[in-house]
């Protein structure tokens, strides 16, 4: 199943008042779920018959505060927006080791620009900017394993 049909499968969730969704065709199996503010969970290629779970997402706010703990602050961030990693994966800053990297410190993007992509269970995940502005800091470098919630990327 491509990257193509996966996002359409998202969009049609979100659009929708679905709390999970499954496709099979063939062997592979996708399944997308909603966490309570409505944003896609887990899109995981699975072998035909094989148990699919929902990955655990880390809560922030009362269990941090019932423990006595808080969110971790990065370090060395520069103000603007943080593009965050939606997935555990590898980072990749470019389409292929021969290629120029998708930005740079300094460049300009604009929403849906392509930032890197994100490898996670053999399927490349665009990570793409939310805002546009410019690329202020790169947190990660390429080949880097990161991370769910990780800053990747500052765009001010």
């Amino acid at each position: 199943m491509d990257l193509r049909k996966i996002k359409k499968l998202i969009d049609l969730l979100e659009e929708s008042n679905l709390a999970e969704i499954e496709i099979k065709e063939g062997e592979e199996s996708v399944r997308l779920a909603r966490t309570p503010k409505g944003i896609a969970v887990a899109a995981a290629p699975v072998m035909h018959a094989a148990p699919v779970a929902a990955p655990v997402m880390p809560m922030h706010g009362p269990t941090e505060a019932a423990s006595g703990g808080t969110p971790k602050p990065v370090a060395d961030l520069p103000p603007g927006h943080i593009v965050r990693a939606p997935m555990v994966g590898t980072f990749y800053a470019s389409p292929s080791p021969d290629k120029p990297a998708f930005v740079s410190v300094g460049q300009a993007v604009k929403a849906g620009d392509t930032l890197g992509i994100i490898e996670a269970m053999k399927m490349f995940n665009p990570i793409e900017a939310d805002v546009a502005g410019t690329v202020l800091k790169v947190m990660v470098e390429s080949g880097q394993p990161i991370e769910f919630d990780q800053p990747l990327f500052v765009i001010g």
